[in-house]
């Protein structure tokens, strides 16, 4: 769909607004803005009664805020300037200048926390207006460019208030806000769609390793009961042992991090961040020869399994991954070597294809950390097909998972192309390079600044 521009327009000034609507007015958000303010600091513990705590991971990424999971403060005369009204904007002052909420419906008082900053609007500018704007592309790479400090990328209320607007009408900036709700939420329920592919394709992945490593490719081979709850029925000619008996196990450690000739080195250094794929040629972190030489870290083959044993990760992911280099690991990981007869690739894809049942064997250990306790571990009891049976199962499983890889990656091209459609569309309308009050009907605005 293509939208016309409007008949006249003017310079804005601004270098990334460029022309604008000739009745549009220019100025910076601090001639609008009644007032702002830094959020609420406190060293006190949470409580299980008393006034939410908005922080900046109750943030979502296009402006709305979740309250569900908000952490309580104890209810004190101090909190009343840190209340939140309806219509108030909070931006994070660190760890992303863009990110930014509007305050919708308050059913209960609501403070916001430290690393927030309030900014309260004048009736001049519509909320629902605003939160397009500060969703728009330019706005948000303006502010990027006001990043103070290195890591934690602080902004501050200046550079947030110093940056430009163009400000519709009233009726146009209603007009405007109704279009993109219309359009955004189009767009929003197309990328639900995809999404719920993703997921079913992802659930159709772990069928299938399962199913392949545990009944095998014949689906008319003889079976036998196994005796195991979670493997059923097994191919006839199978083994079923403890998974002790496939493999050995390598523990790793973290060099010290004071000596700096142990690090920035060309040895592969893996840890759990790394294991996000099926197979490792390369790591992260990387420790240096004179680390090995000195007896701070040892290097695992080529062919090693590697998984997480301590992690939060083990409340809903088993990583499983294979290397294809030689590599170092940390503490909270293993490294397992097949014994003789188990093929590396076939006892990887296995582990994945258990992980529900390696994820009922984990339990807590310090703080809530979830650790997978070894002895537990390794008696669990897997299917073990003959050698050259392995081999033809990982075949099978590598040619059936690129099927459906593909189609996953084809399903998040469409979120990409329509996620940039939606941040495309959004900037074009909040800077009028398109005209979308005859794509609307605005004949009765709404005026109350969605408050």
């Amino acid at each position: 769909m293509s939208f016309p521009r409007y008949p006249a327009y003017k310079d804005s000034g601004v270098e990334w607004l460029g022309q604008v609507p000739e009745q549009w007015q220019v100025m910076t958000l601090r001639r609008c803005l009644l007032n702002h303010r830094q959020g609420y600091y406190t060293q006190a513990s949470y409580v299980d009664d008393g006034v939410k705590l908005l922080r900046i991971t109750d943030l979502g990424n296009y402006g709305e805020i979740d309250f569900a999971e908000c952490p309580k403060v104890e209810d004190s005369p101090d909190l009343k300037p840190f209340l939140l009204e309806r219509g108030d904007f909070v931006f994070a002052r660190t760890g992303g200048a863009g990110t930014f909420g509007l305050v919708g419906v308050l059913n209960e008082p609501i403070a916001y926390a430290s690393y927030l900053i309030r900014f309260r609007f004048a009736s001049s500018v519509q909320t629902a207006f605003l939160r397009n704007f500060f969703l728009s592309f330019g706005f948000q790479e303006a502010l990027k460019q006001n990043i103070h400090g290195g890591v934690n990328q602080n902004v501050h209320a200046e550079d947030i208030k110093d940056q430009s607007i163009a400000i519709p009408p009233i009726p146009e900036q209603a007009a405007i806000a109704a279009f993109l709700d219309r359009e955004t939420a189009k767009i929003d329920a197309l990328v639900l769609e995809q999404r719920r592919l993703i997921e079913l394709l992802k659930e159709k992945r772990q069928a299938v390793i399962s199913h392949a490593v545990t009944k095998g490719l014949n689906p008319d081979a003889p079976m036998k009961p196994s005796g195991i709850e979670w493997l059923g029925d097994v191919p006839a000619h199978w083994d079923v042992k403890p998974l002790k008996y496939l493999m050995s196990l390598t523990s790793g450690g973290t060099p010290s991090k004071e000596n700096l000739a142990y690090w920035d080195g060309a040895v592969p250094w893996a840890s759990s961040k790394d294991l996000k794929t099926d197979e490792l040629f390369d790591t992260q972190d990387h420790i240096t020869q004179k680390a090995l030489d000195d007896g701070a870290a040892e290097l695992v083959p080529p062919g090693s399994i590697l998984t997480v044993v301590r992690g939060m990760i083990l409340l809903h992911t088993f990583p499983v991954v294979i290397t294809r280099a030689p590599m170092a690991i940390n503490q909270d990981l293993k490294a397992i070597l097949p014994t003789a007869g188990v093929d590396a690739d076939f006892l990887a894809w296995l582990l994945r294809g258990g992980s529900d049942e390696v994820l009922s064997r984990t339990d807590e250990a310090g703080h809530g950390t979830k650790v997978l306790r070894m002895e537990t571990w390794l008696a669990m009891q897997v299917p073990v097909p003959p050698s050259k049976e392995q081999a033809l199962i990982v075949a099978d499983i590598v040619k059936r998972l690129g099927e459906l890889d593909a189609l996953t990656a084809e399903a998040q091209r469409a979120i990409d192309l329509l996620q940039e459609r939606r941040a495309a569309l959004i900037s074009a309308a909040v800077t009028g390079q398109i005209d979308v009050r005859t794509a609307i009907d605005c004949a009765a605005p709404k005026l109350e600044n969605g408050r």
